[in-house]
């Protein structure tokens, strides 16, 4: 039996590829490849499975974002989440093919390991406070560009960062693009709190705003979701989105105990939303 293996350099808009070659209904050998893609045949039998619809989507948002956003000499703020990992990819890229000068400032701990691995300029808000723009995520907009982001846990530092930057330019897939917060998001607004300080924080939210608030549990830990900067994270799964998202957010951050919501509001200056088939829109306000 002979393979015969060979790349595909005009695909573009994958980034990874699953090549699986049959043999009499019996898979031989599984190839993955990064960027270009490949393309596996034996004998007759040609079968890859090309990334999902979603990510497909951040990839091209972020692509885009990258592209049009960034230029020398700039001091970046660097999200975190999913989506962003391919901001730095394509960030990479760019500053090793245009000989850029890039100082990026991290979000997180994942952001700084990304930035790191890709062996790009690591700064931080002490030596750059003030930066050019910032490229984030986020788990849903709304018609006015109001932001749901903690997902991952580390709306703070986000906020902080995205705070230091001239403009925040958020990065999706276009699940994330609704009119009204909460109609595609439905785990809530995430929220930060000192531990000592969730019990009540979760009931005087309840009490003011109805719906729901859960303390988030951690995956793979016994115990809750401890952010970066040690705290813990409640969820707002709210019964109905509020008239006024600005009202709300500073009733939530006077309550004693709250460090940070997840409700970027008049903070987004434009959002990139990717298809599955690569396209991107724009929305800005």
């Amino acid at each position: 039996m002979t393979n015969n293996l060979w790349t595909r350099p005009d695909v573009t808009n994958l980034n990874f590829l699953h090549v699986r070659m049959f043999s009499a209904g019996r898979i031989i050998a599984v190839a993955v490849s990064l960027r270009p893609a490949l393309l596996c045949i034996t004998g007759q039998t040609r079968h890859f499975i090309t990334m999902s619809n979603t990510e497909a989507g951040k990839r091209a948002a972020a692509f885009a974002a990258i592209d049009e956003n960034i230029k020398n000499n700039q001091k970046v703020g660097i999200g975190s989440g999913s989506t962003v990992v391919y901001a730095v990819q394509r960030l990479a890229e760019r500053i090793k093919e245009e000989k850029l000068n890039i100082v990026c400032v991290p979000t997180s701990f994942q952001a700084n390991q990304l930035i790191q691995e890709h062996k790009l300029n690591l700064g931080t808000l002490e030596t750059c406070p003030k930066l050019d723009v910032a490229i984030d995520g986020a788990d849903e907009t709304d018609k006015n560009l109001t932001c749901i982001k903690g997902g991952g846990a580390c709306l703070t530092q986000e906020k902080i960062v995205a705070s230091c930057a001239k403009e925040l330019v958020i990065i999706a897939d276009d699940r994330k693009d609704s009119q009204v917060l909460g109609t595609t998001y439905k785990k809530g607004i995430p929220i930060e709190v000192i531990p000592m300080a969730y019990k009540p924080v979760q009931l005087k939210i309840q009490e003011m705003f109805g719906g729901e608030v859960i303390l988030r549990m951690a995956q793979q830990k016994a115990g809750p979701v401890v952010t970066d900067n040690g705290n813990f994270v409640l969820d707002w799964k709210f019964s109905k989105p509020c008239e006024d998202w600005g009202e709300c957010n500073t009733t939530i951050k006077m309550i004693p105990g709250v460090v940070e919501t997840g409700l970027f509001i008049n903070m987004a200056k434009i959002a990139y939303y990717g298809t599955a088939e690569g396209k991107v829109t724009k929305r800005s306000v």
